[in-house]
């Protein structure tokens, strides 16, 4: 459920989120009061530090304008959600936001960035950050306003601190409408990122009709524009976000490192999954903004559901456990990395086998991996293998080769999802790209993407053996394409079977 109201203004929606929870409020309002707790404060402004994003940002805009000429384009931050009464759910900014904009973390509900070309240069974009900066100490939202009071959520940053952080032009949320209006029809377009923020966007629909831009289907195509066009973007990473990828797996194997020591816990746990998704979250807190999605902690037959997030199941020492999970560093980077993993730190030769088909099949993958392959053609490596070894085991109706074409594709009851997606700010990145630009693009040095097959043979499928029933495995890597080849960025994870029994030997010492 939202908090947004989209029959209210920006006003109005501050002061229905500052005014929850009034019912049991007890604030004194009297002059003597707000006189007193106004005074005796340490009203010095800290040194702001320009944020290391805010030195790629403006490549991002220019490409950003270049691709959607002669529009000012309207990019919210997106706003609080009400999970229940009067709490909300923790606040992660809208992707294009962050990544246009250079802000991570919880950083800021309702503000807006505004991307347009400059007079002098329309391949060339002029940046405006809009939000609400700090008050005095000297207001009643200093300590009344439990949505922006310095009390209630900590000290905000000046118009001037925000400046310096990112090194653009910064201004009150209170100006945006004007300046959103200014120019548009004669000039330019106007076109908000859809879905985010419904009341900036009805303002933005708003000044479209009053200066003569069309609105229903034909406003509907240029927002999506706008969302394709971000997307695309994203496909290719610069050196600044390759260096938040490497961090956000080194930070993510660290988690898996906790995990594998306290598995013993999970075991001893009537919700032994629970055990693992909290000590992975810790590791997720502690070393950045948190999850970058859902953990999936599947012990046994909950492997073979794809997506197991409820993790309320034993860990039994016998089966094996899949875990599948990344952190988000402070950037909104994320990795995604998946390994299965022996319970009692060592497979069983039917796990075993199974197993070592799917790290085959991941190899395959690999090998072909490289500039100029498209991305499609991933997904076929590792379908090859994973076919040739479920007609070794007499699991298919007909062969490899029926099986791998379009009139079959009987292997794919037990490997039913795909073998790679685009990874960066959102676990799946660039979700929103044309097909041509996606499954069927050819891969680019600076693309970053997984790998990771999988079979799952779940535990009431009457048409493979009893001994495969309840075994899912999947192994998932996070892939950079270089100049010539791949790199593994989550290698310093172990992938064969005797290695990931060392590492789980030495970390459970």
């Amino acid at each position: 459920m939202s908090t947004e109201n989209t029959d209210a203004s920006p006003k109005d929606l501050s002061k229905d989120l500052a005014s929850r929870g009034d019912s049991r409020s007890q604030r004194p309002t009297n002059a003597a009061f707000r006189e007193f707790i106004a005074s005796g404060w340490d009203e010095t402004v800290p040194d702001a530090e320009r944020r290391a994003a805010a030195d790629v940002t403006p490549a991002r805009r220019d490409a950003l304008v270049r691709s959607l000429p002669a529009t000012r384009l309207v990019l919210p931050a997106g706003v609080l959600k009400v999970r229940s009464n009067d709490t909300d759910y923790p606040f992660r900014p809208d992707t294009a936001f962050a990544y246009y904009a250079g802000l991570g973390t919880d950083e800021e509900p309702d503000s807006v960035l505004v991307v347009e070309p400059t007079a002098e240069d329309p391949e060339v974009a002029r940046a405006t950050y809009f939000f609400r900066p700090r008050a005095g100490f000297d207001t009643a939202e200093f300590y009344a306003d439990a949505r922006y009071g310095e009390m209630w959520v900590g000290r905000r940053p000046t118009v001037a601190e925000a400046s310096q952080r990112l090194g653009i032009e910064v201004r009150h949320i209170d100006e945006l409408r004007d300046h959103l209006a200014k120019d548009v029809g004669a000039q330019l377009s106007l076109s908000i990122m859809p879905g985010v923020d419904a009341s900036v966007e009805s303002m933005v629909e708003e000044i479209r009709g009053q200066n003569g831009l069309p609105g229903g289907d034909e406003a509907a195509a240029e927002h999506a524009a706008l969302k394709e066009a971000t997307s695309e973007q994203r496909l290719v990473k610069d050196d600044y976000e390759i260096g938040q990828m490497r961090e956000a797996v080194a930070a993510t194997l660290r988690g898996f490192e906790d995990v594998i020591a306290r598995l013993p816990e999970a075991v001893g746990h009537a919700r032994g999954e629970r055990v693992i998704e909290g000590v992975f979250a810790a590791a997720a807190r502690a070393e950045g903004n948190g999850v970058g999605y859902d953990t999936i902690a599947a012990a046994g037959d909950h492997a073979c559901t794809l997506h197991w997030t409820r993790n309320d199941g034993v860990v039994r020492e016998d089966e094996l456990v899949l875990i599948d999970a990344g952190v988000e560093v402070d950037s909104l980077y994320t990795a995604d990395v998946t390994r299965t993993l022996p319970v009692s730190g060592t497979f069983s030769p039917t796990q075993r086998t199974v197993y070592e088909a799917v790290l085959e099949a991941a190899d395959a993958a690999f090998a072909v991996a490289r500039p100029g392959l498209r991305f499609r053609e991933l997904h076929a490596a590792a379908m090859e293998v994973l076919a040739g070894r479920l007609e070794e085991w007499g699991l298919l109706p007909g062969t490899a080769e029926e099986s791998l074409s379009p009139e079959g594709q009987w292997h794919r009851r037990w490997m039913p999802h795909g073998t790679s997606h685009h990874l960066g700010m959102d676990v799946h990145d660039c979700a929103q790209a044309r097909r041509e630009m996606y499954l069927d693009a050819e891969l680019a040095e600076g693309m970053v993407f997984t790998i990771e097959p999988g079979l799952y043979f779940k535990e009431n499928d009457l048409l493979v053996p009893e001994e495969l029933r309840g075994i899912g495995v999947r192994i998932e890597d996070d892939v950079l394409v270089t100049a010539d080849g791949v790199e593994n960025l989550s290698a310093a994870a172990p992938r064969r079977v005797e290695d990931v029994e060392a590492w789980m030997a030495g970390l459970r010492r």
